[in-house]
């Protein structure tokens, strides 16, 4: 008979488990100790795999990446007190990604709250509407009876059908004693092992599917429009089937992951202040735009008609909100957008690609010195080219990618914190992704969202390293705000140094040094040629593959390649009008 803080840990893990849960990663905590217990009790079994990290913000980014990269449910275990608020990032960007993140607050029992008791605090409810679940778990209780409503909302069933999946909040009570007897052991293993009998029993759940219909093609008279789909983040391959058998220009931010497509346009978003951009009459959205100002104010156009196509419920929508109109499935987006009027689709590939073709010459004349965007398109290839995993970090880095990852087959898996959108957490949530996956991923990021989550490298020994390359754009502070309002003025003499302080952020770290004190590869890329080169090697354990950069000239790099742009796609238009003509002509 083992001790009831014991019992009630490994009941909870049960049920976890056989709720789909494969990962748990675990912050050091006395307060926890029943769980941890438990939990290295199943790793040894095989039902279940833990990893160890000393910081409870960076275990949490980390089960983030493990779920968001696997689709699967995956926890994170903390002690009582400061510890619990430490998750509160994760949880936000787990409640507006959708993400099946499983928290585990262990804390003090009812007789010791409210009685200054060490550690203590209000833990129950600390996360508020942000999880789909939570439920106080207290030494007395049916574990299996109070974790069912919690267990439904983890796999986004809800008292009135389907519901988005997300956060959920698990708040255990222990009791002393925390720690096993001699009498435990064997009873701990023994459940383990008739746990792992059980999982190996059941197939896993897998990935979290996007569905996609069936996608079929409009019927022959629901008419033709100068249509396009805008895929949002999360919006998934359903968009870019959807967008081909309708005839349709699909523009897709990266972690759309639908940028794979045949009618995929890159450096769409420069086109839309363009005479074909100005076309569009119909837009139809799927998942959540979240990267540039352009596709924002196409969807405000007075002169477009807007839908969102949502089979599902979704997290971060709330009805009335939004000025699309809201269609429920593949069939009425179809029959909304009917089909690409005739050379609609040639005329934005012709534009895309003369488009791509003015980027990259840009980018790659004169000066031989990396930029942002250039960084990008070579990680997108180098991730293409390998099958490599590639994690994008927000501000610049997934901006560079949208504007020069060019569309085609074989487009890289690519995976975001586009939920909330912040720089924080970003190298564990890619530690995570490798370690959920066991494929080699790339992290592209910029040198403050590295420094910001600089922690995450640390790894304890024993832990299991994943095949993990962190791309660091460093340009010595904040870019992206030189490509705002904030940049323009920091262009004049009375601003500039506010500008610089504030928001430019300047430093003087010394990545190689911070690698060489976590005890991770680092090698410095000097130009773009050499960047090019590392990126051909392998990904195999943890490495930082810097490359610095110069800000003080990102305003005028992206004016010259808007007007490059332009050019290029005003060349394309009267080509294409030309070779209308032509056929035109020939069939008479």
């Amino acid at each position: 008979m083992t001790t009831p803080s014991l019992d009630t840990a490994r009941t909870v893990l049960e049920e976890l488990v056989d709720a789909g849960m494969r990962h748990l990663v675990v912050a050091p905590g006395s307060r926890s100790a029943p769980l941890a217990y438990a939990a290295a009790a199943a790793q040894a079994a095989g039902a279940l795999e833990v990893h160890v990290r000393v910081d409870e913000r960076g275990a949490a980014f980390t089960a983030l990446g493990i779920a968001r990269a696997t689709g699967r449910p995956a926890g994170v275990l903390t002690t009582s007190g400061t510890a619990v608020g430490n998750l509160l990032p994760a949880v936000l960007e787990a409640d507006h990604a959708e993400v099946p993140l499983v928290v585990l607050s262990a804390d003090r029992p009812p007789e010791l709250r409210g009685t200054g008791a060490n550690q203590t605090t209000r833990q129950p409810g600390i996360f508020g509407d942000h999880v789909r679940a939570a439920v106080d778990l207290l030494p007395e209780d049916d574990v299996p009876a109070r974790l069912a409503g919690v267990l439904d909302a983890l796999a986004g069933r809800g008292p009135e059908g389907s519901r988005p999946t997300g956060p959920v909040q698990l708040n255990v009570a222990l009791r002393e004693p925390l720690h096993p007897g001699p009498e435990d052991g064997p009873e701990l293993a023994a459940r383990a092992a008739r746990l792992a009998s059980r999982r190996g029993a059941r197939p896993d759940p897998g990935p979290a599917a996007v569905a996609a219909g069936p996608v079929r093609a409009p019927r022959p008279d629901a008419g033709t429009a100068c249509s396009v789909v805008v895929a949002g983040d999360g919006a998934g391959p359903a968009a870019a089937r959807f967008a081909a058998a309708c005839g349709l220009p699909l523009l897709a931010e990266p972690s759309s992951n639908a940028r794979c497509g045949p009618h995929a346009v890159g450096a769409y978003r420069l086109l839309l202040d363009s005479p074909l951009g100005r076309r569009i009459e119909r837009v139809l959205l799927v998942g959540r735009p979240t990267l540039s100002r352009p596709v924002g104010a196409l969807l405000a156009r007075e002169d477009a008609v807007t839908a969102a196509v949502r089979p599902a419920p979704v997290a971060w929508f709330e009805p009335g909100r939004r000025r699309e109109r809201e269609l429920t499935s593949w069939t009425e987006a179809a029959a909304f957008t009917g089909r690409g009027a005739p050379g609609w689709a040639d005329a934005w590939r012709q534009a895309g690609a003369a488009a791509d073709e003015a980027v990259v010459r840009l980018l790659s004349a004169g000066t031989p010195a990396a930029t942002g965007p250039a960084v990008a398109a070579a990680v997108w290839e180098a991730c293409r080219r390998d099958g490599s995993v590639l994690v994008a970090g927000s501000s610049n880095p997934v901006r560079d990618l949208d504007l020069a990852a060019r569309p085609g087959p074989g487009s890289p898996l690519v995976l975001a914190n586009r939920g909330l959108a912040g720089i924080d957490g970003t190298v564990a949530t890619a530690t995570g992704a490798a370690l959920g996956t066991g494929r080699p991923v790339r992290a592209l990021l910029g040198d403050l969202t590295f420094l910001h989550d600089v922690s995450s490298l640390l790894l304890g020994r024993g832990e299991r390293e994943p095949d993990l390359q962190l791309v660091v754009v460093n340009d010595g502070g904040g870019g992206i705000f030189t490509t705002l309002e904030h940049g323009a003025l920091g262009e004049q003499e009375e601003y500039r140094a506010v500008v610089e302080r504030f928001f430019g952020t300047p430093h003087e770290a010394r990545l190689e040094a911070l690698c060489a004190g976590y005890g991770v590869a680092h090698r410095r890329a000097e130009d773009l040629a050499e960047l090019e080169q590392a990126l051909t090697a392998p990904v195999r354990g943890r490495s930082v593959l810097e490359i610095v950069v110069d800000r003080s000239g990102l305003r005028d790099l992206h004016a010259a390649i808007r007007a490059a742009v332009a050019q290029a796609a005003g060349q394309a238009a009267a080509q294409s009008v030309a070779q209308s003509v032509a056929r035109t002509a020939g069939e008479r």
